[in-house]
């Protein structure tokens, strides 16, 4: 955990935005796997981590506005809990580490809900995206499970996006952990690619290396020589001499913080000119990206730079043509560019995304487009200082989508569908680093970049 001050300022901060209430925070309990007794991995609640602190199952938080108090609600370990998993400090303990002075009864927590509903008092709550936390949600309001998402606070979601959107350098620091571990997972897996190796082997080893670090991988890992697919988790495949290898895999600290890079590298670890022209360009539009990225700049705007960055390279080895900034507007880069350049990162590694995208990436100023591959981008709204965020532009051939654009003549007056079809085994190349938004520009998180030059990869993947 950080300092208690650190809880206590942020609940703080967000009572003054919350005029009125009661605010509940519901804690993650254990869930099974294939009987109750085999659990999946704990992991708490990020909004629950960010206010609280306290990294265990079966808790709930409240901030009572009016009372200006904040309780613990939870129960005491007994002596079965001691036999099978140790002693705990006791609840009074754990919550003088949050800065709470007040603890009850988890039981306790449904009777205080229900108390301030009966007296006409807002229960402040956010979407639950877990089933085991609706039926508790359920429960303790006394609301079908069907009606929840209409009693959601919408105050609530725009006030924790906004406290959680700047990160602390507290956080930063963790985060920074989260980075480095990546750098360690992504060039392992540059020196064990090579043919006939099982994917599965690649992601088996550096799925290790986070839990080494005394954390996890952030996210399923995404490894695959189908790199033409965006998320791939299928690892059965072995290694072809030709493919390009992606790997999408990211670390999360023992708080909770997260990582999350992409390299894509050839699997007989030289790159060939075909694969190292397409790869050049996405380099240049993740560099352009980074050089640009500021405050007060929308990172739409660098999407769409990346967006353009992406159409000129790809004219100047004629697989595009025409305008550059008209394909662009017309959105024929999202055939081979057919996702947004990046998201918010941070307790996840899609910051916030259980609140909703369009309340983490867009606001008032700035709404979501409805053209195809632009409509993928996470985070569009105006970037600030101490915003961490990720860098991700990639190429892909996606056979498919080929056929489907060709065949509908879809941007045909941007596109030669007769030079793109000699790509169709290609496969894609992205390339995603992490920053963060400094007053001035941003930085790359992490103490070194991963390999990322085809001078840097090769020497890489050669040890």
């Amino acid at each position: 955990m950080f300092e208690q001050d650190i809880y206590v300022n942020r609940r703080n901060n967000l009572r003054q935005m919350i005029s009125s209430g009661v605010i509940l925070f519901l804690g993650h309990n254990e869930s099974p796997t294939n009987y109750a007794g085999n659990t999946y991995r704990f992991r708490q609640d990020s909004n629950f981590l960010y206010f609280f602190g306290l990294n265990l199952p079966q808790l709930a938080g409240v901030i009572d506005i009016e009372d200006g108090t904040d309780c613990l609600y939870g129960n005491d370990t007994d002596i079965e809990d001691i036999i099978w998993n140790g002693d705990l400090p006791s609840m009074q303990e754990q919550a003088s580490q949050a800065g709470i002075n007040s603890v009850s009864p988890f039981r306790d927590l449904r009777i205080k809900l229900l108390s301030a509903i009966r007296k006409g008092r807002k229960i402040h709550f956010l979407p639950p995206y877990r089933g085991e936390s609706k039926i508790v949600l359920s429960e303790l309001l006394g609301v079908r499970i069907s009606d929840l998402e209409n009693y959601v606070s919408k105050k609530l979601i725009k006030s924790v996006v906004k406290l959680r959107s700047e990160k602390e350098p507290c956080e930063i620091a963790e985060i920074e952990k989260a980075c480095d571990t990546g750098y360690e997972m992504h060039t392992l897996a540059m020196r064990m690619c090579k043919p006939g190796i099982y994917e599965y082997q690649i992601t088996g080893a550096i799925e290790g290396v986070a839990t080494g670090a005394n954390g996890m991988p952030s996210f399923p890992i995404i490894q695959s020589q189908n790199s033409e697919i965006l998320h791939n988790h299928n690892h059965n495949n072995i290694l072809q001499a030709g493919k390009l290898m992606v790997t999408d895999a990211g670390a999360e600290t023992y708080m909770g913080y997260a990582s999350d890079f992409t390299r894509t590298i050839p699997v007989d670890g030289k790159f060939t000119k075909k694969q190292l022209d397409i790869y050049n360009i996405v380099l240049a539009a993740n560099n352009h990206a980074q050089k640009i990225a500021k405050p007060d700049v929308f990172y739409y705007d660098v999407h769409t730079a990346a967006a353009k960055i992406i159409t000129e390279g790809l004219k100047d080895i004629g697989l595009m043509k025409g305008n550059v900034d008209e394909a662009v507007i017309n959105g024929a880069h999202a055939l081979f560019f057919p996702h947004g350049l990046g998201h918010m990162m941070g307790l996840d590694v899609h910051d916030m995304e259980d609140l909703g995208e369009n309340y983490v990436g867009y606001d008032d100023e700035i709404q979501r487009s409805t053209q195809f591959g632009t409509a993928y981008l996470r985070l569009g709204r105006r970037l600030k200082t101490n915003f961490v965020l990720t860098v991700e532009p990639g190429i892909y051939f996606i056979p498919a989508l080929i056929a489907k654009w060709d065949s509908e003549r879809i941007n045909s007056s941007f596109i030669d569908f007769g030079k793109v079809r000699e790509y169709l085994d290609f496969g894609g190349i992205r390339l995603e680093d992490n920053i963060v938004i400094t007053n001035d520009g941003c930085r790359m998180l992490g103490k070194r970049r991963i390999p990322v030059t085809k001078e840097e990869v090769e020497e890489e993947m050669s040890k």
